[in-house]
This record gives C-alpha cells, sequence and structure tokens, in this order.
C-alpha cells in the first residue's frame, strides 16, 4: 500500500512552491523514484555568482554592505560641454570668439590664471572644418579662443575683461579689415554660472557705450582645434617673423598679423 502526501518548500531563488513526493511503500512494492526535471525554467541558483548576475540585470546593487563605496576624486576634471577632451584637473574651459584669432589668443595668453589657449572653430555646420573650409563664409563657424584657467589663480570675469578690452562689440560680422561671420563677437559658455556672468558682463559694458553690443551668447558648442600653424602665432613670430610677447600682464600693443 502507498502512502502519499505532498508538501511545499520555499526556494530563496523562485517566489513560487514547488511539490515534494513522499512515498511510503511496504516491504513488497518495488518503485523507482521519478526523475527530476531538467527544464532549465526550474533549474534552482545556487551558486552566488548567478544570483548576483539576477540581481545586476534587475538594477539592484550588487555590492556587498560591507564594501566601501568610491566617490570620485574632487581634483579629478570632469568634461565641460562638447568637447572630446577635459581640462586638467581643478581647471574650467571657456570660449571667445573676438575677430582673427590669432591676436585674441595672445590677449588671453597675457592673463593671470590662464595656463593654455588654442585656436578653433566652432558653433558651425561642418563637422572637422578646415581653415579654407570656414574663410568660404558658407559653415557658419566662429574663430575662437579656447582657454583653460585656474579659478584659484584668475577669475572667468578677468577673461570677460581681456575679451571686451580686445575688440570692438558692436560692429556685426567684421573687426577692423576683417569681415565675415567667422569674425562675429560671440561668448560661448560651458556652465550656468559663465552664462550668468557673461550676460551681467554684457549689460555692464552695454552702459558704457554708445551703440548697441552684437555679441553673441550661447552654450559653447564642440571645439574644432584649428590647424598647428594656427596655434601661437603672433607668439612665435606670425607673418614677419617678430615674436611677440606672451608674459603674464604684458602690456604691449598687439600687431595682429605680426
Amino acid at each position: 500500500m502507498l502512502l502519499l502526501r505532498t508538501t511545499t518548500t520555499s526556494s530563496s531563488s523562485f517566489h513560487s512552491s514547488l511539490p515534494l513526493l513522499l512515498i511510503a511503500a511496504s516491504h513488497s512494492s518495488s518503485l523507482s523514484l521519478p526523475k527530476l526535471s531538467t527544464n532549465p525554467l526550474f533549474t534552482p541558483l545556487h551558486t552566488p555568482t548567478k544570483k548576483m548576475n539576477l540581481l545586476a540585470k534587475l538594477g539592484f546593487s550588487t555590492r556587498s554592505p560591507t564594501e566601501p563605496s568610491v566617490e570620485p576624486s574632487s581634483s579629478s576634471s570632469l568634461p565641460q560641454g562638447p568637447d572630446e577632451d577635459i581640462p586638467a584637473p581643478g581647471q574650467q574651459f571657456a570660449q571667445f570668439g573676438a575677430g582673427c584669432f590669432w591676436g585674441v589668443e595672445l590677449a588671453f595668453q597675457r592673463v593671470s590664471g590662464v595656463t593654455k589657449t588654442e585656436v578653433g572653430y566652432t558653433q558651425g555646420l561642418l563637422h572637422n572644418p578646415t581653415y579654407e573650409d570656414i574663410c568660404s563664409g558658407t559653415t557658419n563657424h566662429s574663430e575662437v579662443v579656447r582657454v583653460q584657467y585656474d579659478p584659484k589663480e584668475g577669475s572667468y570675469e578677468a577673461l570677460l575683461d581681456a575679451f571686451w578690452q580686445r575688440h570692438d562689440p558692436t560692429t556685426l560680422n567684421r573687426q577692423g579689415n576683417d569681415v565675415g561671420t567667422q569674425y562675429r563677437s560671440g561668448i560661448y559658455f560651458y556652465t550656468p554660472e559663465q552664462e550668468k556672468a557673461a550676460l551681467e558682463s554684457k549689460d555692464r559694458h552695454q552702459k558704457l557705450l554708445n551703440r548697441t553690443i552684437v555679441t553673441e551668447i550661447l552654450p559653447a558648442k564642440k571645439f574644432y582645434r584649428a590647424e598647428d600653424y594656427h596655434q601661437q602665432y603672433l607668439e612665435k613670430g606670425g607673418r614677419f617673423g617678430f615674436k611677440q610677447s606672451a608674459d603674464k600682464g604684458c602690456n604691449d600693443p598687439i600687431r595682429c598679423y605680426g
């Protein structure tokens, strides 16, 4: 005679119950136990690795409660805006367009707190433009200087002052004899703080002028570094080979073409 009874047990890996079959047989009975299912859906997850993988897929943290969390270092540099590179640790980027970028770069090289300058193109329609491309007047790029500066050594406001002093912000798409959209006046901000400072600075300078400032203040777009021969052009000697000082605090007049 057989005595059949079912009970349930709860598996740590499943929320459903599975029946167990208990069999009691007399000495004259000859029964074989049923085979356990090989269906992978009912394969218990006994190993810690499988359990942690399942938790990870469900979006739960698999970090041990005793495992210390790792916070990003405060000295690390964070990405700013759309550029592919990042500023040095503890430093920031700023972008300015104020006419031909040769003279503008030298002006910023002389500002305290500036640790690096690069000239390039931004705000246009073409990916990775060349100087010839932007000179065609069809790409809408602006010639800009991207400044890397240390906020502990110099302020963004000091950069803004150098920007206003370097050019005439009331002439549209023109600085002196240089005419075209690539020479337009622009401040391209990387952070909300830079935007706020730029707008406030523009308002202050507008009160000092009789004509309307036409400077555009826009979010920074991807910076495309100009060809090597444009970099630090005037410091290296420019067109005529006469080097101009990039020393901090230098007030020598800047010769636009060298």
